[in-house]
């Protein structure tokens, strides 16, 4: 296994109040990419949210490959999003990316 740091994309169409986001956060912080050598190294943010309502969330990922990594990312946010308060269509996601692997060889 090999753990990823992926970053999930997405819009709050009707913006994010700020206790949605940390309920968001709240949700995600287990996943925290400042768990991992680059997330530390890089200072990732775990949400950032932009004016507009574009947002990443970028997340710890432990998978067989970069496939698989970026579904389960993207299950895990649209989750949280879900749990939050936030339906599909009040917080589209875009395609999931990896910005980063954490591997030790």
């Amino acid at each position: 296994m090999t753990t990823y740091v992926i970053t999930v994309p997405g819009t709050f169409v009707n913006g994010v109040p700020d206790v949605a986001r940390s309920a968001i956060e709240s949700r995600l912080r287990p996943r925290d990419p400042k768990n991992t050598d680059l997330g530390e190294s890089e200072e990732l943010s775990l949400l950032t949210v932009e004016d507009g309502g574009m947002f990443s969330a970028r997340i710890e990922v432990e998978a067989a490959d970069q496939s698989s990594a970026e579904t389960e990312a993207v299950q895990l946010v649209a989750r949280a999003l879900r749990d939050s308060g936030f339906p599909e269509k009040d917080a589209p996601l875009g395609p999931a990316f990896v910005t980063g692997i954490d591997r030790e060889f």
